[in-house]
């Protein structure tokens, strides 16, 4: 077998695993959101698995497993009468297309319960990576805050687009964050009040800041415009 044939047979794997797993976890009647709950990851993790783009670690799947109540040779095995059948639709509230200007949408999630920014998107490393308007994967948290995601091409690196409506807050409680890493920004437009420890200052459309993520930061639009920026969240190894 040749190496396009073997990645080719890799993907189709993929997608025949994550067809079962959404399979199974509808006939456990859980939302995307209830079991990456249960699981304690993100349900945009969730949704790439089960749309054949991410591959789970064996953890994990065993982790899947149990909760969904069906064994490892059952979401292998081809030709089972409960895991296969026409279940190869989305998640109409996690993965159907958008309008073209806002890309695909992975669902709704709250950045309190994300413990790091680094679960909030798919990554692989790649030489090139290209992405077009309407094309990018967006997620939105439950304060209205939007992250897309500009380019995937290493595993340890975040490149966003960020977008604050007004009056929105990076958590619903206003509870400062922390994680291990480092976040470079630029604001395009609006205004941005950043808390990091015990500094609060405000950007504004130009300014360009730095800061260690493992400090408790939290940033908040107080006016009445919506504000966005360009976004780089460094991950440790």
């Amino acid at each position: 077998m040749s190496e396009s044939e073997r990645e080719l047979a890799d993907d189709r794997g993929l997608g025949q695993l994550g067809a079962k797993l959404r399979v199974a976890r509808k006939h456990a009647g859980l939302s995307l959101r209830e079991l990456a709950r249960q699981l304690s990851v993100s349900p945009s993790f969730l949704s790439q698995m089960e749309n054949g783009k991410s591959q789970p670690s064996v953890a994990t799947l065993y982790s899947l497993a149990q909760v969904l109540g069906v064994s490892i040779d059952e979401l292998f095995h081809t030709g089972d009468p409960v895991l296969d059948g026409d279940e190869s639709a989305p998640e109409s509230a996690l993965d159907a297309e958008t309008s073209p200007a806002s890309g695909p949408s992975l669902g709704v999630v709250s950045r309190s319960a994300m413990a790091s920014p680094a679960e909030a998107f798919a990554r692989e490393p790649r030489r090139l990576a290209l992405s077009h308007p309407g094309q990018r994967p967006r997620l939105e948290m439950e304060s209205g805050v939007v992250w897309e995601q500009l380019a995937d091409s290493a595993p340890d690196v975040d490149f966003i687009e960020i977008i604050y409506p007004a009056g929105s807050s990076s958590t619903n409680d206003r509870k400062m964050m922390r994680h291990a890493g480092q976040e470079y920004g630029y604001l395009l437009e609006g205004e941005l009040e950043v808390t990091v420890g015990f500094e609060v200052f405000t950007i504004r459309p130009g300014d360009a800041l730095s800061f260690d993520s493992s400090v408790p930061h939290l940033l908040r639009n107080r006016t009445e415009v919506d504000a966005r920026g360009i976004w780089c969240v460094l991950h440790p190894h």
